[in-house]
C-alpha cells in the first residue's frame, strides 16, 4: 500500500464517488481507479461495489477507510515534525468552534505563543462533531469548543471555561422594556453568528428552547457583525455575556430580562492521549486552565501587540 493509493481510497469514502474523489485530487478517474484496483489486488477485498443508489462499501473497505486517514494523518504529522525540526521550529494545529475562535482565541494564543519563541499556532475553524474525527486521524494536534465526553479511550478532555450567552438589543428596540414573552420573542428577527449551525451549541439550543422559526433566524459571517446590526435596531442578537458588558454598561445595547433569553455553555480541550499528543498540545492543555490564560481569554490581554506579534495562521471550514 501507498501513501496515493490510501489517500483516492479515502477520498472515495468520504465523497461516495470515484469521479468526484478524482475532481477532488485533481486527477483521472482512470488514475483513481487503478489505485483502488491495486488495493484490492493486494488486499483480496472488492472494497465496495457499485449500487443503483451509488457505492456500497464492505465492511474491509469501511475498515481500510479508517486505517487509511490515521495512516496519513501520520505521515501528515512526521513530515510536519521532520521539517519544523530542520528549522528549529515546532508547530500546534489547533481547531475551535467559531464561537471560541472570534472571542476568545486570539488572547489565548497570543499569551501562549509568547511563552515559546520557537512555536507557530495554525488555527482552523470545524464544527465541533467533525472534532474527534481530526483528533483520531491527526489532523489537528487539540481542539477546543463545546464541553463533550468522547466515547473513544484514545481522546483525552479538559474543562476549562463556563460562560453565558445573552439575549441583547438596540435600547431603542420595542423589547428593550419589559420582560418578553416567548411569543414575542419567536416574533422577532435573530440576528446570529456562524456558531448558530452548530446544532449541538448552546445558541441552537437556546433558539429551539424557544422555538424560533428558521425564517426568522439571520446568519452573519462573524457574531461581531450580528451584534453591529443588533444596535441598529434591526433585531435580537445573542452573544457572549463577558463580549457585551462594555457595550451593556456604555448603553449602546440592552440586554433582555427574563430566563428564557440566558443561556449556559462551557468549553474543553482534547488531546489525543498518553503520551500520543505533541508537546505542545499537552503545554496548551495545561497552560489553558491557568488565571492568565482565562483572564487572556475573556479579556482579550495577552503579549503587547507592540512588541510581539505570534505567527498564527487562520482556516476556515464550513
Amino acid at each position: 500500500m501507498t501513501p496515493t493509493q490510501l489517500r483516492a481510497f479515502a477520498t472515495v469514502v468520504k465523497l461516495g464517488s470515484v469521479k468526484k474523489a478524482a475532481a477532488a485530487l485533481e486527477v483521472s478517474d482512470a488514475a483513481v481507479s487503478l489505485h483502488v484496483g491495486q488495493l484490492r489486488k493486494e488486499l483480496g477485498d472488492k472494497l465496495f461495489l457499485r449500487t443503483a443508489e451509488g457505492l456500497a462499501f464492505t465492511p474491509g473497505g469501511l475498515r481500510l477507510a479508517s486505517r487509511a486517514m490515521e495512516i496519513l494523518g501520520v505521515q501528515g504529522q512526521t513530515v510536519l515534525e521532520v521539517r519544523e525540526a530542520g528549522e528549529g521550529r515546532r508547530m500546534l494545529r489547533l481547531s475551535t468552534s467559531s464561537l471560541f475562535a472570534e472571542y476568545a482565541a486570539p488572547g489565548l494564543i497570543e499569551l501562549f505563543a509568547e511563552r515559546s519563541k520557537d512555536l507557530d499556532v495554525e488555527l482552523s475553524i470545524h464544527p465541533p462533531k467533525s472534532f474527534e474525527s481530526l483528533l483520531l486521524t491527526r489532523s489537528v494536534d487539540a481542539v477546543i469548543g463545546p464541553r463533550s465526553i468522547s466515547s473513544d479511550p484514545a481522546i483525552a478532555s479538559e474543562h476549562f471555561l463556563n460562560y453565558q450567552v445573552v439575549a441583547v438589543v438596540s435600547p431603542d428596540h420595542p423589547m428593550a422594556r419589559g420582560v418578553p414573552t416567548p411569543s414575542m420573542l419567536r416574533e422577532q428577527t435573530w440576528l446570529l453568528g456562524p456558531s448558530m449551525a452548530d446544532e449541538s451549541g448552546v445558541i441552537s439550543r437556546m433558539l429551539g428552547r424557544l422555538g424560533v422559526p428558521a425564517e426568522r433566524q439571520r446568519m452573519f459571517q462573524s457574531h461581531a457583525a450580528a451584534l453591529e446590526e443588533a444596535k441598529r435596531a434591526s433585531g435580537v442578537s445573542l452573544a457572549l455575556s463577558f463580549v457585551v458588558a462594555p457595550d451593556i454598561a456604555s448603553g449602546s445595547l440592552k440586554q433582555l430580562s427574563g430566563q428564557q433569553t440566558q443561556g449556559q455553555g462551557t468549553w474543553s480541550i482534547s488531546t489525543l492521549g498518553g503520551d500520543q499528543a505533541p508537546s505542545a498540545a499537552i503545554e496548551l492543555t495545561r497552560f489553558v486552565t491557568t488565571p492568565r490564560a482565562t483572564q487572556a481569554m475573556v479579556r482579550g490581554v495577552g503579549a503587547a501587540r507592540g512588541r510581539f506579534r505570534p505567527a498564527v495562521h487562520v482556516t476556515l471550514w464550513n
